[in-house]
């Protein structure tokens, strides 16, 4: 009996790929040059006075005292708990309305700088009516304040116990105001930023990609936000139009659309799941009884059969996909796949289409196997996911592998997968105690993978004979000292035992020294 093919696997960027905060700021003026007339004008004056000037009635000293709090807490983490212990919090936030423009820059900056880092004072911020006040000052047609806003809503969402109630409470008013107008979905349709614009809207996708790693509620909402989901595909899409892969804000945006696709098949409305799913739960996903009697699941004919199979599923869901609708619809395969080809320098983009792919792909359920024989079979996608194994490292490994995982599992045609992939993975394993090797959890995504085709392929037990994929192997199940490394022991006993299942390659075993007792001992 060849053993069960190796489930397959989601991925969720971890809260170690959090975005850092982005960096406080030091007082400029709009035009890059540090504020020359506050900073001279620090030398007679102190934190408490300066806290005391947010409440004067003169415009002039509340800026003053704003200017100098935004300068003293730059990168003073004693000043931001003096200026919290002063009550400057609430004083500051009453400031972010003011009918004054330069007061509102600057008591948005102070607040900046304030909160950068500083788990305490983000509370205040938010139990201060903070959040509310944000929105408000974000209607602003004022650039620069609206730069300091979207950084100030950043930094706060690198705070786990803050992630929620963000969502809750900014989610719509952002995208109608930031991400619809700035993604180049409302109006024109063609993205048209200033750098200030720029910063605005990067600042926004980093905020969106910090929350949509929090809780299955928060995915929720992102998901069913009106305009959230469309505006990051649209700026994914024309920025591949025009040559811009490598941006950072497409990193963000794709990094939201790979966590929002986490769990989807759990978490998507029932309804439209029900319409994945068509009426015969295992079309296409495993051979049916009425073909074992005609054909084998690798015939012409069986493959055609499959492929009318979802090409009726495709007419079931939405020639123009909405909202959430995109996470799941056709078109984002080739979305993923053109940003694997075209994104040559940014490996934190390249890390988070394969790991959105792996996500969509992943499961028992028939619309995982639907994408996984599309982006096989229409989008080719195979070879540029082997181009980034090559010279991957460890955290676009794991997305990679976890995606060939899920492919190898949904794949018709294994023969036709075994003879590209076997020897590029095999050469990732090590065989001996000096190798390099990849984290245990890649191993054991390789070595799935191996399994997945060995027990449907004949070529593929050949192929890890012939790329010296037997001594790796050996050298992987004895080797126990730890317990990811007896995870990928385990699994490399049980890919060693249905390697034996093919007779005609015991030959092959003995001439390189191994035994029947060596493929089937545990």
């Amino acid at each position: 009996e060849h053993s069960s093919r190796a489930p397959s696997v989601r991925s969720l960027a971890e809260s170690g790929h959090h975005l850092a905060e982005p960096r406080a700021m030091e007082m400029y003026n709009g035009h890059g040059a540090l504020l020359g007339h506050h900073a001279g004008g620090f030398d007679d004056i102190d934190l408490p006075s300066a806290v005391k000037y947010l409440i004067a009635s003169d415009p002039n000293l509340q800026v003053l005292g704003a200017a100098y709090l935004q300068h003293k807490c730059y990168s003073d983490s004693s000043a931001k708990k003096q200026a919290r212990s002063l009550q400057a919090m609430p004083k500051l936030v009453k400031l972010f309305n003011s009918p004054n423009q330069e007061v509102q820059r600057h008591a948005t900056g102070a607040m900046r700088n304030l909160i950068y880092d500083n788990a305490e004072n983000k509370l205040a911020l938010v139990e201060e009516n903070g959040i509310y006040e944000l929105m408000r000052t974000l209607r602003e047609p004022d650039d620069e304040l609206r730069k300091n806003v979207t950084g100030i809503l950043w930094n706060l969402s690198s705070s786990d116990n803050l992630k929620d109630r963000l969502a809750r409470d900014t989610l719509e008013q952002l995208t109608d105001l930031v991400l619809v107008p700035l993604s180049g979905l409302g109006g024109s349709g063609v993205i048209q930023q200033n750098p200030s614009e720029a910063e605005i809207f990067y600042n926004s996708t980093g905020f969106l990609r910090n929350l949509s790693s929090a809780s299955q509620q928060t995915r929720q909402k992102m998901r069913e936000c009106h305009g959230l989901v469309d505006s990051m595909i649209h700026y994914v899409n024309s920025s591949l139009e025009v040559g811009k892969s490598e941006d950072k804000s497409v990193e963000n945006a794709v990094c939201v659309l790979r966590n929002l696709s986490y769990r989807l098949y759990d978490e998507m409305p029932p309804s439209s799941l029900q319409r994945l799913e068509g009426h015969r739960r295992n079309a296409g996903g495993t051979v049916t009884g009425e073909l074992v009697g005609c054909f084998s699941p690798q015939s012409k004919k069986a493959r055609e059969h499959y492929l009318n199979a979802d090409i009726v599923t495709f007419t079931e869901v939405s020639k123009d996909p909405k909202g959430m609708e995109w996470l799941w619809n056709p078109q984002i395969v080739g979305i993923y796949n053109r940003l694997l080809q075209r994104c040559e320098l940014n490996k934190h983009t390249t890390e988070a289409a394969s790991g959105a792919l792996q996500n969509i792909t992943a499961g028992d359920r028939r619309w995982a196997g639907v994408l996984s024989r599309l982006a096989l079979e229409q989008e080719r996608i195979l070879n540029p996911v082997l181009d980034r194994v090559r010279t991957a490292d460890h955290h676009q490994l794991r997305s990679l592998t976890g995606l060939i995982r899920n492919l190898s599992r949904h794949a018709r045609n294994k023969d036709e997968m075994s003879t590209k992939v076997v020897s590029h993975l095999i050469e990732k394993l090590p065989g001996s105690v000096g190798d390099k090797a990849p984290p245990a959890d890649v191993i054991v995504n390789i070595i799935a993978v191996l399994n997945n085709l060995v027990v449907e392929s004949p070529m593929a037990a050949r192929d890890i004979v012939y790329f010296d994929g037997l001594r790796k192997l050996f050298f992987i199940k004895k080797r126990r000292d730890s317990s990811d490394n007896e995870k990928s022991s385990r699994a490399a006993a049980s890919l060693l035992g249905n390697m034996w299942q093919y007779t005609k390659l015991h030959r092959d075993f003995k001439m390189k020294g191994y035994r029947k007792e060596d493929f089937l001992s545990l």
